[in-house]
């Protein structure tokens, strides 16, 4: 009995024989799909292909993808767990051609597969084809040699196949599987086609079609096909069952559950069973994806995946998380056709531990809120709008989540007043925040997210993508339209665009649609709505289109370096000056990092030079930088540092990096950096380059604020660094490393000289050199010497005052320096004369003259200064007048 791993090496070896490369599945978040919530088909990955987009080295190509059904237009989740053949995610195994092979190749290749590779009988097989394409039906006789009753013609969509309203399309024709006559049901076009007897397990679309918006189709220049096989149905009849949960994976994932359970697999609890093996593949895939439960967008929905198996694992009476105990056994069944699940094992484990815990706190208090609501109506009665919208929003619930409770109850939620419930929440919201002195016009991206739903952010694991127009803003209105030199504010329904928050600068790019091309400038967040900022470049832009979205790569690297820099930075100013270091800000730009921080005064040389020392120690450690989801109080257990300016919901972003032996942090007891960030980052720390600081200084009382490079930026800084230590070192005639005590030689002498020249000043003004010899003067019984000075400095003035001093014995002195107009003034009085003359008081005279305010010093000696020497005559007058009286 082949398993379901055998058939999917079976389907893949045989289609890379016939010249098909075997090509890995895409992410279940699609990269170039933006209508899209997960991938669910395996022609995702090549709708560009298919449409002439994108051009590969390869025309045949063959897959096992993995897919999600599970929100939006393809949701399974409600039926999941109680029929035999619903999965929120699946494995879908298809071939492709992209213009090489048609219907004449590929309808072999399909009958080859069924009845020689895989040995399904013939006689079990019928076909659909579209009731005009002949030519299929042909190809199937001959191939087949099926008569026409096995050839059921059918003329609905179902077997026409249209990408979109426009655009590639074609018929196609599925091949059904008969489990036999002991099982109800018909043939597919038949009244009973709804029954589980006819099974399809393969359908082959042949796109030899255009559709134009006028309803016309031509022929595609280039045919191709696309074809898609549940492997889950096909390994459920080769293992002789029509149950896709007595398949061998399937039933293997049942029995891990019943036994972590100590409960039956096939007793009271099997759909219970089914839901928890089901929903534990969607959840792990789509972790190991990248996507984190959230209360929007595709986090949402996970989350919502989670929380039912969580509660269906609450009714088998299971008391401790039991989800995550189970991933060893799904890594172990599909690891080794999808290593991403091994490699996310971890990651995986903890975030359906932390969830499923916090989740059981308030699983049974909400049950037995939903039990007490019960109570109180009528027998079969609807439960209120209002009690469903209590349930979601203050014990997380989802509304399917309890939807799903009723059921069991036969009961039903009046989703009229759940809707009316959230609305009125919304619209407190708005309220609140046209009340918090934001601006006014701000409230027209909550109209965008009542509308059209937040944004998702695809950027931590991608900076191209595809998203699609929700709204086109202009001068806080909504327009439908922006054209070629035009600025306008874009919002998408994903996109790989980061926003700016907790100091992280947003992203550039670009945006391209069919008509236009927008270059992005910048990228903000306003109520979970990411609004692009830019200038229409070409053509026009409309609501409504898909878009090509592309991050200036050059310019994320260089932010994510800063920022992941910030964070080993932090740790290093903790570690060297205290755990009081606290971060009071920051900004990760593209060119430089900037980081303000609790401490009372200044680095010193060594300090910085230490912490760069650190820095770039744990840079060349080159350790990965890891991601991790959990609550704020978990995270700050563990030792986690908050982000200064963040604001933190239930679930948070841990980001690790660096390896330290023995310090306590983090789970493995090695963390150096473990921080609450919510930015991008490096995936390890040697992507950082290296890292040079700039220097430190005071950015606000008690904050010190520290600048810094990275990357190429540090690169050139330290180049031109060195460019500038060769030239001084050319025009000192040394060496570069001979440069620091040769500047110090040269900085003694020039002291020296400048001593001697001060002296030299001295010297020439004492002995009268600078004017005429000035003899001291009577006035009023006082010696008193008043000197107006060129070709010396005021610094020069007390040293000249001193020695004219000593030579009065006693007496008082006032001199005047006129250097290019303005002067200097310094007065001294002997001290046997300073009870009745003061140096102060002839200083302030002088400098009311000469233009100045003030001045001061001792009663012995003082300085002051004007803005108008040619006054000197005037001031020595005015000193003159102090000392007389």
């Amino acid at each position: 009995m082949p398993t379901l791993n055998d058939i999917r090496s079976t389907f893949l070896n045989y289609f890379e024989k016939q010249g098909h490369r075997i090509v890995p599945s895409s992410p279940l978040v699609p990269r170039n799909d933006p209508t899209l919530m997960f991938a669910n088909s395996g022609m995702v990955q090549f709708k560009n292909l298919f449409t002439g987009l994108e051009h590969r080295d390869y025309t045949r190509a063959t897959t096992a993808q993995k897919c999600v059904r599970a929100g939006g237009k393809h949701n399974d989740l409600d039926n999941v767990g109680y029929t035999m053949r619903h999965h929120t995610f699946f494995e879908m195994m298809g071939n492709f051609s992209f213009g090489d092979y048609f219907k004449n190749q590929a309808i072999p290749f399909a009958w080859d597969v069924i009845t020689k590779e895989l040995d399904i009988p013939k006689e079990k097989l019928v076909v659909t084809v579209y009731h005009d394409d002949d030519e299929a039906a042909d190809i199937w006789k001959k191939v087949a040699g099926f008569s026409d009753d096995r050839i059921i013609r059918i003329a609905t969509d179902d077997n026409f196949w249209m990408m979109g309203p426009t655009g590639p399309c074609g018929p196609s024709s599925e091949i059904f599987f008969d489990h036999g006559d002991h099982i109800w049901g018909g043939p597919p076009g038949s009244p009973e086609e709804d029954g589980d007897r006819f099974v399809e397990i393969w359908n082959l679309v042949f796109m030899q079609y255009e559709q134009f918006e006028d309803g016309t189709r031509y022929p595609l220049p280039n045919q191709s096909i696309d074809t898609g096989m549940g492997i889950e149905r096909v390994a459920a009849l080769l293992q002789g069952t029509n149950d896709n949960y007595a398949t061998d994976l399937m039933r293997s994932l049942i029995e891990a559950s019943a036994n972590a359970s100590s409960t039956d697999p096939d007793g009271p609890g099997k759909t219970h069973h089914r839901v928890i093996a089901d929903h534990l593949r969607s959840t792990s895939f789509l972790i190991a994806d990248g996507v984190m439960p959230s209360n929007d967008g595709r986090g949402y929905v996970l989350r919502r995946i989670m929380r039912r198996a969580m509660r269906h694992a609450h009714l088998l009476g299971v008391k401790d998380p039991l989800m995550y105990r189970l991933v060893p056994a799904l890594v172990g069944q599909m690891g080794a056709a999808y290593p991403e699940l091994g490699q996310a094992q971890a990651l995986i484990e903890e975030t359906l531990k932390l969830e499923e815990t916090r989740f059981k706190q308030t699983l049974e208090r909400g049950l037995r809120l939903l039990d007490d609501e019960l109570d109180g109506l009528p027998e079969e009665a609807a439960l209120p709008g209002e009690a469903a919208f209590k349930l979601y929003d203050t014990y997380g619930f989802p509304l399917d989540l309890t939807q799903d409770a009723l059921r069991e109850k036969g009961r039903s939620v009046d989703t009229d007043g759940f809707d009316a419930a959230m609305a009125e929440q919304k619209a407190k919201a708005r309220a609140a925040w046209s009340g918090s002195g934001e601006t006014a016009d701000a409230t027209v991206w909550f109209d965008i997210a009542d509308t059209s739903g937040t944004t998702d952010f695809l950027g931590y694991d991608t900076e191209v993508a595809e998203g699609q127009i929700v709204a086109l803003v202009q001068d806080a209105a909504e327009v439908e339209t922006a054209k070629a030199g035009q600025s306008v504010q874009v919002v998408l329904n994903q996109t790989p665009f980061y926003a700016e928050s907790g100091g992280q600068v947003g992203d550039s790019g670009v945006l391209k649609t069919d008509t236009g091309r927008v270059t992005i400038t910048d990228t903000r967040k306003v109520a979970g709505v990411f609004i692009h900022i830019g200038e229409v470049a070409e053509g026009e832009v409309v609501k409504g289109q898909g878009a090509e979205l592309e991050v200036d790569h050059g310019r994320r690297t260089a932010i994510r370096a800063n920022h992941s820099a910030t964070h080993l930075l932090h740790e290093a100013l903790r570690k060297a000056l205290g755990d009081h270091v606290a971060q009071r800000g920051s900004l990760n730009a593209e060119d430089r990092l900037r980081f303000d921080f609790s401490h009372g005064k200044a680095l010193t040389a060594a300090e910085l030079k230490g912490i760069e020392e650190e820095v770039n120690a744990y840079i060349r450690q080159n350790a990965p930088v890891e991601t991790r989801i959990m609550t704020p109080d978990d995270a700050r257990e563990l030792g986690a540092q908050a982000l200064f300016g963040e604001k933190y919901g239930d679930e948070v972003r841990v980001v690790s990096m660096g390896r330290e032996v023995g310090s306590g942090k983090g789970s493995d007891g090695a963390t150096y950096s473990l921080e609450l960030c919510g930015g991008t980052h490096v995936r390890q720390t040697g992507d950082i380059g290296v890292f040079v600081t700039l220097g430190d200084s005071a950015s606000s009382a008690g904050v010190r604020r520290v600048e810094a490079l990275t990357g190429e930026a540090a690169f050139r800084y330290l180049s031109d660094q060195d460019h500038r230590l060769s030239d001084v070192a050319l025009a000192l005639k040394a060496r570069p490393e001979e440069v620091g005590d040769r500047v110090k030689a040269l900085m003694d002498e020039r002291k020296a000289l400048a001593n001697e020249v001060a002296q030299l000043r001295r010297e020439l003004a004492m002995s009268g050199g600078c004017q005429a010899e000035v003899k001291a003067k009577d006035i009023n019984g006082v010696a008193f010497i008043a000197q107006v000075l060129s070709g010396v400095t005021g610094k020069d003035l007390p040293a000249l005052v001193d020695e004219h001093k000593a030579q009065l014995e006693s007496g008082a002195v006032l001199l005047i320096a006129d250097a290019d107009g303005k002067a200097a003034v310094a007065a001294g009085v002997t001290k046997d004369l300073t009870d009745t003359v003061s140096a102060v008081d002839l200083v302030k005279a002088a400098v009311v003259e000469l233009g100045g305010k003030g001045g001061g010093g001792r009663p012995d000696m003082a300085q002051g200064g004007g803005k108008n020497a040619a006054n000197a005559d005037a001031a020595i007058k005015a000193a003159e007048a102090v000392i007389g009286g």
